[in-house]
């Protein structure tokens, strides 16, 4: 979804059915006029006031009389759902999406905890609460909630009601990019006979929709067109034909046919005059939907009138005038965010960079906002891809404004912008974590819980029990509205970064810095050294990246072509700005995109003949190397506060099956002939037992089996009881120093543009471990085994985490035990370190103590010596 790319961003809910609810059915049973004065009627009576009347005054009314009820029987319980359906479609009426939507969660929650009866809850609050999820972004939410009233609609057998929730389903599936899991959901259900013209006319526009969205203009077209023939005669559908007249006239723009273009927006906005009850969100995404039409067809000063008007709308405290809006008028609106991003196009179009970062830096606030009230996880990654786009294109100003006038200032806000919108989720989650309350990280964990039932029943594929899945999304669908009343909005958010700091620490820690943005158009390389900053640009050569990263995809690939290699790792080497040997001896490197992948250690520095491997020049000869995830994680204290080493060590080994680990015993061994712990193996290296073990140590080893995943599969990792997702680990509250994960494609997972990869190492990363050292591949059992013994000798003689790793490396090379084909970087650099560089406070600790005995022994020597004067 591209914030910045207004012909993916567009999002036209093709259904959303108008869902006033009607309490006329209560009133005929109830006697309002006699003269009991219960609850439940004092409910209904201003229910029907304020939907007699409504407006924002007697809403505030409607809202302080709810605050004074406390409903306690069943009844009452249902008037209060009614009260608020009511209130929540008004809300949304108003532009108060975010009340809305609580208002609708309230009366679902009520609904569903007292299991009350004899309401359409699918009709007048699932339905519009599902389509309110998906205006704001919060997908997981969105489809959760239309799976559940799916399945409740097919226990009742309403055939309209399944046709709704399969269209808005695929909505859904549109507006997060699932573009083909849509096309197949709704070409599946245009094979039914039973469906009218109209609910076919409106299928075949929501398919339309999906095949726009991946660019295949011609079948798109000739869809909307099916679908505009169908819808025609049915006065209800005129909201879905305005759509497809919508979206012929996008294609019809990006065609460069603006005649067309106008001709169908012109249609489908007479069309949308003849809509009742339209919300202010509809009427500004119409005006936004005629502003990005005139852009694209270069007519600026008409572009500039829709999105003022857009302003006024949205915004009621907005002046006009061309002014930039107050940021604390701002609040969480896509709609909005859009606008901002277009406002902003304008005036980059016209060459006026320092005015279109202004309006980028509204559209960032609002993503924040967002971001605040989502809370699934992948929801809030979606979200990013838009932010990341927008990222690119302020970099690309903030370079240009650089090279105008060589102010070093635009280099460090680009840096900026670059790291306060990296791993947004994860960085945000570190500061929340501060302040979450028992019982919130306990419902966070019970919705993993629900998330790994799913998928284990996904796994089964035709196999699958759909009952245990529709209770586990209902039950996350519950837990999600808990975790919403328990969660106090942390708007903190992602603090500026000192670059004072950074600098002292880089110094401290002789580094050189650099950090990559892998954008579309550029790959920008920051490099910090010696207190400032330089940006070089790199055109996106995708190739070169793939080349070097297939060399490791199988242990013989480097072996067979070690010319290839050399060559590959070269050119990778060069491409990617990296200094050469100077008097710094350590780097640190903050990946980004598919550079997450890259063994940065392994590159080849200069061009050789050699197929001796521990001849070849790379990038560890010359520099010592960590790993950050972003500036703030370097800058964390991450070092060990333990004076005394303890390792829990998890070794499953599975003896006796195809999984069996030969070498983990070996392993095992090397660890404890350096380190006291506790080592759990065979049937006592158990999920629950890591979990009950785990806050306990200062380094967490596991040696184990790992997988990246796939495209719709997560990344786990297997105890000797289970398999875990990477997600499970989020909140196992760890105080490790380190965890080394011991175990294949721990660093691997699916990755997301601007998050990273959802991997292993980012399950303990969030869980609180401080330092890490994990894989990139599929490692070799022994291999692996020699490495970690050569690890934990190093620590134990005072050596830091970074140190060690770094030793470890070079001394697997120069080992005359190891075979040469042994010594392919396909088994020494599959681990990589992310954290501290600084020594572990356990070696200064025995340096400190040992320089006071040598002080201690001084002083008592000198007394002597004075003594002896007497």
């Amino acid at each position: 979804m591209a914030f910045g790319n207004f012909k993916t961003r567009q999002i036209v809910i093709i259904i959303k059915k108008k869902c006033i609810c009607c309490i006329f059915v209560f009133f005929t049973t109830l006697n309002f006029f006699s003269q009991t004065n219960s609850n439940e009627e004092k409910i209904y009576v201003a229910t029907e006031q304020f939907t007699a009347k409504p407006n924002l005054q007697n809403l505030e009314k409607l809202i302080c009389f709810e605050q004074k009820i406390q409903p306690k029987t069943k009844a009452e319980q249902l008037a209060t759902v009614i009260l608020n359906c009511n209130k929540a479609y008004y809300q949304n009426q108003f532009g108060q999406m975010q009340n809305a939507i609580l208002s609708y969660e309230k009366a679902w929650r009520i609904f569903n905890t007292f299991k009350l009866t004899n309401y359409d809850i699918v009709e007048y609050c699932l339905k519009p609460l599902g389509n309110l999820y998906t205006q704001i972004g919060d997908f997981e939410n969105a489809e959760n909630t239309i799976k559940n009233y799916f399945f409740i609609v097919e226990e009742n057998q309403n055939e309209n009601q399944k046709i709704s929730a399969i269209q808005n389903l695929a909505v859904v599936y549109f507006s997060s990019g699932k573009h083909d899991a849509a096309i197949s959901l709704l070409t599946n259900e245009l094979k039914s006979k039973k469906l009218t013209p109209s609910q076919r006319g409106v299928l075949l526009a929501n398919c339309g929709a999906n095949y726009l969205a991946l660019h295949k203009n011609v079948v798109a077209k000739e869809t909307f067109k099916k679908s505009i023939l169908l819808l025609k005669s049915d006065p209800n559908q005129i909201e879905a034909l305005a759509n497809s007249y919508r979206n012929l006239s996008k294609i019809y723009s990006a065609e460069n046919n603006f005649t067309l273009a106008s001709e169908n927006f012109k249609k489908a906005k007479k069309l949308s005059i003849y809509l009742k009850n339209k919300s202010i969100r509809q009427q500004a995404t119409i005006l936004l939907e005629e502003a990005t039409l005139n852009f694209n067809a270069n007519k600026l000063p008409e572009t500039e009138l829709c999105l003022q008007k857009l302003f006024m709308l949205l915004l009621p405290k907005y002046s006009g005038n061309y002014n930039i809006p107050d940021k604390k008028s701002l609040y969480a609106e896509t709609v909005l965010l859009d606008a901002f991003d277009l406002r902003a196009q304008i005036y980059l179009q016209q060459k006026y960079y320092q005015k279109a970062l202004q309006w980028y830096d509204l559209s960032f606030e609002t993503d924040k906002l967002l971001q605040l009230v989502v809370v699934y996880e992948n929801s809030k990654i979606l979200m990013q891809i838009g932010t990341k786009n927008r990222v690119e294109k302020c970099i690309a100003l903030y370079e240009k404004l650089y090279q105008t006038d060589h102010n070093a200032t635009y280099l460090e806000k680009a840096f900026q912008l670059c790291q306060q919108n990296k791993s947004i989720v994860l960085q945000n989650e570190f500061v929340q974590n501060k302040t979450r309350s028992k019982a919130e990280k306990a419902l966070l964990e019970m919705l993993q819980i629900q998330n790994k039932i799913i998928f284990d029943q996904q796994q089964k594929q035709d196999d699958a029990n759909i009952k245990i899945i529709n209770t586990a999304i209902n039950k996350q669908n519950q837990i999600m509205l808990l975790l919403k009343q328990q969660t106090k909005k942390n708007d903190q958010g992602i603090t500026e970064i000192n670059l004072e700091l950074v600098y002292k620490k880089l110094k401290k820690d002789e580094a050189i810095l650099i950090s990559y943005f892998y954008g579309t158009e550029k790959i920008y390389c920051f490099t910090l050294e010696n207190e400032s900053i330089k940006l070089q640009s790199i055109e996106p050569l995708k190739f070169k990246i793939t080349a070097f990263l297939d060399y490791f995809s199988n242990a013989d690939k480097i072996t067979d072509n070690v010319a290839g290699y050399i060559k590959c790792g070269t050119a990778l080497f060069n491409y990617l700005h990296l200094p050469s040997n100077q008097n710094k001896k350590n780097l640190v490197i903050i990946p980004d995109g598919l550079l997450n992948f890259v063994p940065f250690e392994a590159l080849v520095t200069k061009n050789t003949s050699t197929t001796n491997f521990s001849k070849i020049n790379y990038l560890i000869n010359d520099f010592n190397i960590a790993y950050a995830t972003t500036i703030s994680f370097y800058l964390a204290d991450n070092q060990n506060k333990k004076s005394n080493i303890k390792i829990l060590g998890v070794f499953p080994i599975f003896e006796n099956s195809d999984s069996e680990l030969l070498y983990s015993k070996e392993e095992m061994k090397a660890i404890q002939n350096n380190f006291d712990g506790l080592f759990l193996k065979n049937a006592q290296a158990t999920y629950k037992n890591f979990k009950q073990n785990a806050a306990n140590f200062s380094i967490i080893h596991l040696s184990t089996h790992g997988s990246s995943g796939a495209t719709d599969e997560p990344a786990t990792i297997k105890f000797y009881d289970k398999t875990v997702l990477y997600s499970e680990l989020y909140y196992l509250n760890l105080n490790a120093d380190l965890a080394v994960l011991s175990a294949c494609e721990t660093g691997l997972g699916k990755l997301y543009s601007g998050e990273g990869a959802m991997s292993i190492s980012r399950g303990f990363q969030m869980a609180g471990a401080k330092n890490l050292l994990f894989s990139l591949w599929k490692v070799n059992d022994y291999t692996t085994s020699v490495f970690m013994e050569k690890f934990y000798k190093n620590l134990k003689n005072n050596q830091s985490y970074f140190d060690a790793n770094h030793a470890s490396k070079l001394q697997y090379l120069q080992d005359t035990s190891i075979s040469n084909a042994k010594k392919s970087p396909y088994y020494w650099c599959a681990m990589v370190y992310y954290g501290n560089l600084q020594k572990s406070s356990a070696a200064d600790l025995y340096y400190f103590y040992a320089a006071v005995g040598l002080f201690l022994v001084l002083i008592i020597f000198l007394n002597i010596k004075k003594g002896s004067h007497f």
